[in-house]
């Protein structure tokens, strides 16, 4: 699929472009797939998570309770490292896409962690946390949970494999309550349940063509609906 603004056909001249876009959203909702699509369309850099560097996660899925707080506490200084790593390299370069928001950290360990080991947690995020760069555009990709177990089958991958159901419908309405409030940046919900940013290039540019229309507040995308 070509994704240059060209091939889209789309003058970026037009537009203000947004420096810094972060995609967020829960497990198999392509989240990952969609900022590096935008990164090679916006000529940008990637930011992107690092699960398969994370030893703790496929022993989380398998065994949960004995595993989460490692898991938790490894993806934290993961990107707390990657954040402070782009502000002292790229002050004057900061254009950018990343999968994640360091905000979204706490929305896991409070459906992974236990009352103590959420409290052990909130200590060391509060020391950890550092002034992480606001983004100009989030972007949050919902879908329903059947629709993220379906997706996270299809893409087979060995460390997902133990993921609970109870454990995923917990973390996608976690998601959902967190965005109803969010207020930090410029946000896009985006339904994507009947579509596929990944392979249909014509979702892929009504999408892009969305995106640089916005400006501040909330705003939903529904594509597809009543076509």
């Amino acid at each position: 699929m070509e994704l240059d603004f060209e091939t889209l056909g789309i003058n970026p001249d037009e537009h203000q472009l947004p420096n810094y876009i972060a995609v967020e959203g829960a497990i198999g909702v392509g989240k990952t797939t969609l900022a590096r699509n935008l990164a090679k369309t916006f000529d940008y850099e990637t930011l992107l998570e690092m699960p398969e560097d994370n030893p703790f996660l496929e022993r989380f899925y398998s065994d949960p309770k004995a595993n989460a707080l490692p898991a938790q506490l490894y993806f934290l200084f993961q990107r707390t490292r990657q954040l402070e790593e782009i502000k002292q390299r790229d002050m004057f370069h900061p254009v950018r896409v990343a999968d994640f928001l360091l905000e979204k950290d706490p929305i896991f360990a409070q459906v992974t962690l236990d009352d103590d080991e959420l409290r052990l947690y909130q200590m060391v995020y509060e020391q950890l946390t550092l002034d992480a760069p606001k983004p100009d555009l989030v972007i949050y990709l919902q879908a329903p949970t059947e629709v993220l177990k379906q997706r996270i089958r299809k893409r087979g991958l060995n460390s997902e494999r133990y993921i609970e159901p109870d454990y995923l419908a917990r973390l996608n309405d976690a998601y959902a309550a967190y965005f109803h409030f969010y207020e930090e940046s410029p946000l896009l919900i985006v339904n994507t349940t009947d579509v596929n940013f990944a392979t249909n290039q014509q979702h892929y540019a009504d999408l892009v063509r969305y995106i640089l229309t916005l400006k501040t507040g909330t705003h939903y995308y529904n594509p597809l609906s009543g076509k």
